[in-house]
Order: structure tokens, then C-alpha cells, then sequence
């Protein structure tokens, strides 16, 4: 089972559309696949229109109380299960310090969805905590949505000063940029001093349009309803690149290439 983690430390970047839409083309490629949605405020669950609880709660989950696959709910996407959100997940993190081995709990409760699936999405809060820790721990990736703004670059040292210091050499670090309006000089600027510094920025960009924003108006994947779309286009490219640097472990998938997808979509806007 892939694990792939959609993270930042900071809100408000386009980390649940990009769960939500990664999920819809791993499940449309083939693979039986859930989306976690770990985030208290609930936003992949709402777009998936399922209610925000787990019986138990995190409490119970963390304890043990409740096997992960007996808390999964189907979508209305064929492929796609979701494990919903719980506010209760806000104190996740006194829950997991209470236990044996905080850091690994997660990844211990991940391991029976192997039997069942092979890829999990997981949809991360903001923040640095030790829920993102267990993440980072489990994940084979971490794709990080990133604006095009200074504090990017603060953000993005932080997490790679965090991934050394505890030693993930396997852990692959995907940044790519979200929300891009290339008619900003400030945004292009931004960009270019970004990729001279991580060269390991995927090629794909995600801009700032009305597609994106509307997913959570029609509650729903963007290439469920507009397959033909540019936003179902980039995300399309997006899912391919990180197939690519994962090695190819992710189904391949036909289509546009990274850079020809983030023009088109440029464009468009």
C-alpha cells in the first residue's frame, strides 16, 4: 500500500483539494483506495458529502477500541472510500502521547489496510505536531502544497530540518506550487528563487481559478464532473509526476506532461 500524505505546516494552500482530486485518479487508475481525512475542521469529508464523525472518536481510535476498517464509509466515486474526519481529532495528539511509542501508533493502526487497499491518501491538519510526526513516520510520500510566498522558503527549511533530524532517508519530500497567478511579478519571483534553491519541486503548478475553487461548491473530485477541464488536466499531471518519483509504484497514466498541463492551465487563467 502507497501512503501518500498531502502536508504543510501552514493552512490555507490547497492541501484538501489535492487530497480529494489525488484519491479520485488513483481510484480511476485502479487501485482500491481510501482517503483519510485527519483534519478536525473536516473539508475532504465535506467535499466527499459524508458527516464528520467516528464512533469512538480519536480516543477510541488511538486505544485501539476500533479497527480503522470498521470506521471506513463508501463514496459515490467507484474505488474511493473515505475514513471521515472527527472534531474529536483536535485532541489526537494528547491520545497519542498517553500511548507506548506515540510516534509509530498511526502507522500500527495503518498496517491491516494493506489487506484492502492500495493506496491511502491522507488528507493532514496544519501544524507541527506529533499526529504529523506519526504521519511522516508511515508516509512513502509527503507532497506539500506550497504558495508562492516568502515564508515558503522559512516553511519548507523547518520541514526538511525535521525530516533529517529524524532520519527518514526514505521519505520523499514532494513540494510542488498551489494557488500560482503568474501575473504577479511577486509570485514569479518567488517561484524561480524557490527552484533554484529545492531543485526537488515538482514541475506541475496548480493557479488560482475558479475550477479550483469550486470543487467545494459542487462537493465533488473536479474530473468526476469536469473531465475535461483544466483543472482536472493539472491534477491529472500532478498524480502522473509523483508516480514518477516514486518510481513508478503508482499505476502510469496517460496524458498531458507536467509542464504542458501547468501552461494550459496557466493560460486559462
Amino acid at each position: 500500500m502507497e501512503i501518500i500524505a498531502i502536508y504543510n505546516i501552514k493552512g490555507g494552500v490547497g492541501k484538501t483539494t489535492t487530497a480529494v482530486n489525488l484519491a479520485y485518479r488513483s481510484a480511476v487508475e485502479g487501485w482500491p483506495t481510501l482517503l483519510w481525512d485527519l483534519d478536525p475542521q473536516a473539508a475532504a469529508t465535506y467535499i466527499m458529502r459524508r458527516e464528520p464523525h467516528v464512533d469512538g472518536g480519536a480516543k477510541g481510535l488511538i486505544r485501539g477500541k476500533s479497527e480503522l476498517a470498521e470506521l471506513v464509509t463508501s463514496t459515490e466515486h467507484e474505488g474511493l472510500d473515505l475514513l471521515p474526519a472527527d472534531f474529536s481529532y483536535r485532541r489526537m495528539d494528547v491520545h497519542l502521547h498517553q500511548r507506548k511509542n506515540p510516534a509509530t501508533r498511526l502507522m500500527k493502526l495503518m498496517r491491516p489496510l494493506n489487506e484492502r487497499y492500495a493506496s491511502l491518501i491522507l488528507d493532514c491538519a496544519p501544524g507541527m505536531s506529533l499526529v504529523s510526526e506519526n504521519v511522516m513516520h508511515a508516509a512513502d510520500a509527503l507532497v506539500v502544497p506550497l504558495m508562492p510566498s516568502p515564508l515558503s522558503v522559512r516553511m519548507l527549511e523547518q520541514l526538511h530540518e525535521f525530516v533529517e533530524r529524524n532520519d527518514w532517508p526514505d521519505l520523499k519530500v514532494l513540494p510542488f506550487f498551489s494557488m500560482v497567478d503568474r501575473r504577479k511579478s511577486l509570485h514569479k519571483e518567488t517561484i524561480d528563487a524557490l527552484r533554484n534553491r529545492f531543485p526537488a519541486i515538482l514541475e506541475t503548478e496548480v493557479p488560482y481559478g475558479s475550477d479550483f475553487e469550486r470543487i467545494a461548491l459542487r462537493r465533488a473530485p473536479v474530473e468526476s464532473y469536469a473531465p475535461a477541464s483544466v483543472a482536472a488536466s493539472v491534477y491529472r499531471s500532478l498524480w502522473q509526476e509523483i508516480d514518477s518519483r516514486l518510481g513508478g509504484a503508482l499505476r502510469p497514466q496517460r496524458g498531458a506532461s507536467p509542464e504542458e498541463a501547468s501552461e494550459q492551465a496557466l493560460r486559462a487563467v
